[in-house]
């Protein structure tokens, strides 16, 4: 394998990978086609109590945690549901008085993804798309997320001096119980509180539930050319970090733990999460399920108890519902930073996140911490590269006396190679020298790639000039054609290949390369044209040294 195979090698490599995350994109998305779409759902109080029956959009617990029955509370007629304003330092919230839902979630401090003068929607219900957090009581005659609730006024905001902000929601008629919201600053974790007296004559079994509901749409922005992961996670130390997938939950693959006494549940999207964190060390019961409307919900439930007469409880659930920043979210949950999912290749991938970020700790500008990681990772890997440019440099100053060979044996491939690899013997060259390095640098180029793709710090991050986001592609072009120049410049840095199809080939690479890359984000291809100047320079100086050292040996006429 010679020099131009090796890198043709890397090429096919770097493109089944891409085709693989391709497929799994493709096969993501005829999951959701199965399921019909999603339509915003819009509760309807009945004027009279509801039945006990069965509706999947109100959780039952397992036997194991309870064994009362379950049955939707009453709500009532008069109420069709009103949206109460909300507003703190990271958040701008609607919260709909039939079943206290949490129907709109705006991040002040994130753009939007298509619009940045307008602020990041995480929740939304809408004709066009459904992601909403979803909470209430089961028990008898208890409110849940159908139930009517009122609220003494219509806004909220934070005071510029306070830390915190409570919105109380008290239920409609039946059991005397509430919902509060409790909004802290600079936090994107919401306290939901579920408080219940008992007022009637008779014990009654408790329980809570936390739910997210959203449909299976992947997220504004979303690119097919680079697939992200929209769907479920499920955290327990027992099975660690594992996603659902809204075509798992379809056929009933679901092989998370469905009771235990830590871990937390959630949706994901590209840059954001939302999830629900329970106590560490309290029972709980995981769910994920299809409901009305074609949407998917997963959430979590909790025992509250037997309560007297007269009896009160509390049942509390914070929820994160923010951007995944990974120091933040490790700090709130035992492995909630693994949100941020660089796939199978983490073990590389969060060290070259860690040193990223130590960079820009330092220099403040990502780009510019991305040029300085890509010249630290060609200096750890320069004794390997520089085997692999020696290999290239040789078979570049042997490359006449190949030619010679092509034209003494012609079409005798036979002749030829032995002719070649006495060659390789006399030159002491090896043909496979080149190889090593370039398989060992693969997963590195992978993982930064996951790096680059899944980090939000890099969402609409700045870089300079005309770059002023190195989240999506170049807008102008120039730097995917910059790097196919030094493609090109790296293809004439190396021996002709032999064959006249390999040739073709390595010369309409970069221009397809280049094309590849109008796709990519800016950071990617920064990156990539970081390196190859890099590569460049590398070879060209090991080339001069070999050819003057070939000029040396040469004897004198």
């Amino acid at each position: 394998m010679d020099s131009q195979r090796l890198v043709l090698f890397f090429v096919f490599t770097m493109s089944v990978f891409l085709l693989y995350e391709s497929w799994q994109r493709d096969q993501q998305s005829a999951a959701r086609a199965i399921a019909p779409a999603a339509v915003a759902p819009t509760p309807t109080p009945s004027a009279t109590p509801a039945a006990p029956s069965v509706d999947p959009s109100i959780p039952a617990p397992a036997a194991t945690l309870t064994p009362a029955p379950v049955a939707p509370a009453p709500v009532n007629a008069a109420d069709r549901g009103q949206v109460i304003k909300v507003e703190t330092d990271l958040y701008r919230a609607e919260i709909s008085t039939v079943g206290g839902d949490l129907v709109r979630l705006e991040l002040l401090k994130h753009g939007g993804t298509l619009d940045r003068s307008r602020e990041f929607v995480l929740f939304e219900r809408s004709s066009d798309r459904v992601y909403i957090a979803q909470s209430g009581l089961i028990g008898s005659n208890l409110p849940n997320h159908q139930s009517v609730y009122t609220a003494k006024s219509g806004e909220y905001r934070l005071g510029d001096s306070a830390a915190e902000l409570e919105v109380r929601l008290e239920a409609a008629g039946g059991p005397k119980a509430s919902k509060t919201y409790r909004f802290s600053r600079n936090s994107y974790v919401i306290d939901v509180v579920h408080e219940v007296t008992n007022t009637s004559a008779e014990p009654v079994v408790t329980h809570a539930y936390f739910q997210l509901v959203r449909d299976s749409k992947p997220p504004e922005g979303d690119s097919a050319m680079m697939p992200t992961y929209t769907g479920v996670a499920v955290y327990t130390d027992k099975e660690k970090f594992q996603k659902v997938a809204f075509g798992d939950i379809d056929s009933g693959k679901v092989p998370y733990p469905k009771t235990a006494s830590d871990g937390w549940i959630g949706m994901l999207q590209h840059y954001f999460l939302g999830a629900w964190l329970p106590k560490d060390g309290a029972p709980r019961e995981y769910y994920t399920r299809q409901v009305p409307q074609g949407l998917y919900a997963a959430g979590v439930i909790i025992p509250g108890g037997t309560l007297a007469p007269g009896a009160s409880a509390t049942l509390s659930m914070p929820l994160y519902a923010g951007p995944q920043e990974q120091e933040k979210l490790a700090a709130l949950a035992k492995g909630l930073d693994l949100a941020v999912d660089y796939g199978w290749l983490t073990v590389i991938a969060a060290p070259l996140f860690w040193v990223l970020q130590w960079i820009h700790g330092w220099v403040g500008n990502w780009g510019v911490a991305i040029i300085i990681l890509t010249i630290l990772i060609k200096l750890i890997f320069y004794p390997l590269s520089e085997a692999s440019y020696r290999s290239m440099a040789k078979m570049r100053v042997v490359a006449p006396k190949m030619q010679r060979l092509k034209e003494q044996y012609g079409n005798d491939r036979q002749r030829m190679q032995q002719a070649m690899m006495e060659l390789y013997k006399t030159e002491r060259i090896n043909p496979l020298g080149g190889c090593l390095p370039i398989l060992v640098q693969i997963p590195v180029f992978i993982a930064l790639y996951w790096v680059l793709l899944a980090s939000v710090e890099m969402r609409q991050a700045p870089f300079a000039l005309w770059i002023n986001d190195l989240s999506v592609p170049d807008p102008w072009y120039i730097l995917p054609i910059l790097m196919g120049a030094t493609m090109i410049i790296q293809t004439r840095l190396n021996p002709e290949p032999p064959d006249p199809v390999q040739a073709k080939v390595m010369k309409i690479m970069p221009i397809a390369f280049s094309i590849f890359f109008f796709f990519f984000p800016a950071g990617l291809v920064l990156y990539w044209l970081v390196n190859n100047v890099l590569s460049i320079a590398q070879q060209w100086h090991i080339n001069r040294v070999l050819e003057r050292a070939a000029k040396q040996a040469k004897p004198k006429s």
